[in-house]
């Protein structure tokens, strides 16, 4: 009786497939600073395709409708900066005038919040006051975001070469809009048959949920903000009004804890007035943060990315530990992209490929 014989040895393809994953990780390592350069021009140039599409259809040369994107583009932020640019600078320099005041106020409110409970203990006061040091945890939080800051310019080497590399991000958007055809011809020839075709059709639905994941993150904050504008001005906020409402729509770019760091100015400068002021923002926020995590973000975001929330929280928290805030920007879209190519080449292929398996037998035995 023989034995069989359990192969000890690794054959030299495995060993040559080990040794260029390992020398392809080093070598995207190295690279890093171009790979976040393609990502951010791929979510560029998704977010701005459906102009480039429809000037197309209308007639318009491909490389002229991106030159026309993108002036469209620098005309809605050049006109939007003029109109409340002055105003929104203006409020922001004098909310961070006031914010040692603020803080003041809110500590001296809290100390007599505590007394009003039964703490008299010195050794308690104490140990309340190191925990309300206000000053000190708005300096951790400010160090906080600028670490952020420059994590995100680490990659790309200073404030000077994050300039640069998002000037270059624009310009490569460009190229990938006008000559998309191109490129993905010229990527999916890389690959053998079928899987040439089959990337080849996964770059559209790719690009549409990429861009719509943007498109609806940009037009929720651009809603959230204004309606935040609108009722902290109703409440009786208006010497920053429009201030904190520009910071809550920026903050709320990034999913999940956007919306909360927007919020924390406005409660700051609400509870200093003092009143009935804070319950008031308070609720503004939590009315406006149910309607975009119920309504808003699934008619126009959730409905169109089709990623669950969990994803892209990992998303988030993966992409600000590697990136900074460029991290939490870009990475979401990442993943609602992947997405599609592991639906569409994991999951749809091999359960047709299953069902054609199983027809073909039915078939063979009648």
């Amino acid at each position: 009786m023989t034995k069989l014989r359990t192969p000890t040895s690794i054959s030299l393809s495995s060993i040559a497939l080990i040794t260029v994953t390992f020398l392809s990780i080093i070598l995207l390592w190295q690279l890093r600073g171009l790979l976040v350069i393609l990502m951010i021009s791929a979510v560029l140039a998704a977010t701005l395709a459906p102009i480039v599409d429809y000037s197309e259809k209308i007639k318009i040369p491909r490389w002229l409708g991106v030159i026309l994107a993108y002036l469209l583009i620098i005309l809605i932020i050049t006109g939007a900066g003029l109109i409340i640019g002055p105003t929104v600078i203006t409020q922001i320099q004098r909310l961070l005038q006031k914010l040692p005041t603020y803080l003041d106020i809110i500590t001296s409110l809290t100390q007599s919040l505590i007394i009003r409970f039964g703490i008299t203990e010195p050794k308690a006061l104490n140990l309340i006051d190191q925990w309300l040091d206000l000053q000190g945890l708005t300096a951790w939080a400010v160090k906080w975001s600028q670490k952020l800051i420059v994590s995100s310019l680490g990659v790309t080497k200073g404030i000077v070469g994050g300039v640069f590399n998002i000037l270059l991000s624009i310009i490569l958007s460009g190229y990938m809009l006008a000559g998309s055809s191109r490129l993905i011809k010229d990527f999916v020839s890389l690959f053998p048959p079928p899987w040439d075709s089959r990337l080849e059709a996964q770059f559209a639905p790719v690009s549409d949920r990429m861009g719509k994941y943007i498109q609806g993150r940009i037009l929720v904050s651009l809603i959230l903000g204004v309606a935040i504008t609108i009722g902290l001005k109703f409440i009786g906020i208006t010497e920053f009004a429009l201030g904190l409402g520009v910071i809550a729509g920026f903050t709320n770019l990034i999913p999940f804890f956007g919306p909360v760091l927007g919020s924390i100015p406005a409660l700051i400068v609400a509870i200093a007035q003092g009143g009935w002021i804070f319950g008031w923002v308070l609720l503004l926020f939590v009315i406006i943060q149910n309607v975009e995590t119920y309504v808003l973000d699934p008619l126009l975001v959730g409905s169109s990315v089709k990623v669950q929330p969990l994803y892209q929280l990992l998303a988030v928290l993966g992409g600000v530990q590697v990136l900074g805030i460029i991290g939490a920007l870009i990475a979401p879209p990442w993943v609602a992209g992947a997405g599609v190519i592991l639906e569409n080449l994991y999951i749809k292929i091999p359960s047709e490929s299953t069902l054609n398996n199983e027809s073909l037998v039915i078939t063979h035995e009648e």
